[in-house]
């Protein structure tokens, strides 16, 4: 698989987190002796992936200067709030590849990127996103698919009960960009993807591994946990 481009999202103000962290941008956690950051693209890294951009925005200064000297990391600037749709419309120019992956950078998900890659092709989507099954989705929202894998339906979030989330992996084609809305400020969540249920070209890659997601102080401390143990 030739590695796509990989624009990371980091840019949000965190604010469930300031209880915990008040001082920092939430990618900038600190997990033992790394930053929760370091450790999404250390992950990256191992797999072979080469050209990163991360979209800064609130705090932005300190992930730049974290990352001064790492000349293989691209930085898109965002000077007023752009959202996670306006965010990675910001950074179009940076990216070469097509198709790109895009990813939270506030969570985790242990990825098959050559199987995603495979099926992302196979399915000649635009975009496809990598889906979990969870016994309770009221913390995030729920995706329904088709037997073909076929993105159907989005849940709000509190929908509660069994269902898929989606863990804020993508993988896009740059078509994607001549369907985004024509706004500055705008959500992938929900101004991108229902239009792409409508276009009938937006596909779930299932996955049984854990999504691991940092945005709460709660959540936060178990990965803390989950991290503390590995390192023993």
């Amino acid at each position: 698989m030739p590695r796509p481009n990989v624009v990371i999202l980091c840019g949000g103000l965190g604010t469930r987190l300031r209880p915990v962290i008040s001082d920092r941008p939430k990618v900038l956690a600190q997990i033992g002796d790394q930053t929760f950051l370091d450790i999404l693209i250390t992950s990256l890294r191992k797999q072979g992936f080469k050209k990163i951009i991360l979209c800064v925005g609130y705090l932005k200064d300190q992930i730049k200067d974290h990352f001064k000297h790492d000349h293989s990391i691209t930085f898109s600037d965002e000077e007023e709030l752009l959202g996670t749709g306006g965010a990675l419309k910001n950074a179009r120019s940076f990216i070469i590849s097509n198709p790109f992956m895009v990813l939270n950078g506030d969570s985790l998900c242990k990825v098959d990127y050559q199987d995603f890659y495979d099926f992302h092709m196979r399915k000649r989507a635009i975009a496809s996103m990598v889906l979990v099954r969870t016994k309770t989705s009221q913390d995030f929202g729920g995706v329904v698919v088709d037997i073909s894998k076929r993105i159907i339906n989005f849940k709000e979030k509190g929908d509660g009960g069994e269902g898929l989330v989606n863990v804020g992996i993508y993988l896009m084609q740059k078509h994607i960009f001549s369907l985004m809305p024509d706004m500055r400020t705008f959500s992938l969540e929900y101004d991108l993807f229902p239009k792409l249920v409508e276009n009938k070209r937006c596909y779930g890659y299932i996955t049984d591994s854990e999504l691991i997601d940092i945005g709460t102080p709660k959540r936060l401390k178990h990965y803390e946990n989950i991290y503390r143990q590995c390192q023993c």
